[in-house]
């Protein structure tokens, strides 16, 4: 069976245990913050997709366009078929799909994250709460210390 969990208010920690909680938070910060940039960066990628997506049209039918192969390099190309595109959906498989349905697959993608990095900034906001506490009280501790106060010590 689980034990309850037992809650200790930060103020009866001492100077090294509310460092080392110092130190948590800030590694879990830290790897929130990267995984919100990159949620983000997975996002814009999506959206860039949808725009590209969008700018298939059917008089663009066999005049030569600019086709990305990444983000930075774009090949010259004949549109054979303008109204079914090549999907990438993940760990390098492709689909063949209609134009709407590529654009809903977009944006549907780019709803999710979007879910995703509300949540975690959500997160990230707490977090930073809770730190801003630690340090607070950190701060008050080592004062109080340097003051000639309470140091534990006969």
């Amino acid at each position: 069976m689980a034990q309850p969990q037992q809650t200790i208010s930060v103020a009866d920690l001492d100077i090294a245990q509310l460092s080392e909680v110092r130190k948590q938070l800030e590694e879990e910060l830290n790897h929130l913050t990267n995984s919100f940039a990159q949620l983000k960066q997975a996002q814009a990628k999506f959206k860039t997709c949808l725009d590209n997506v969008n700018q298939v049209k059917p008089e663009h039918k066999s005049k030569t366009i600019l086709v990305p192969l990444t983000n930075s390099l774009y090949v010259p190309g004949k549109l054979s078929d303008s109204e079914h595109v090549i999907v990438d959906i993940g760990t390098g498989y492709y689909v063949r799909k209609t134009r709407a349905e590529a654009a809903k697959h977009y944006s549907s993608k780019v709803e999710y994250i979007r879910t995703n990095v509300d949540t975690l900034e959500e997160t990230i906001n707490k977090k930073r709460e809770n730190m801003n506490v630690i340090i607070s009280v950190l701060q008050q501790k080592i004062q109080a210390e340097t003051q000639g106060g309470p140091t534990g010590r006969s």
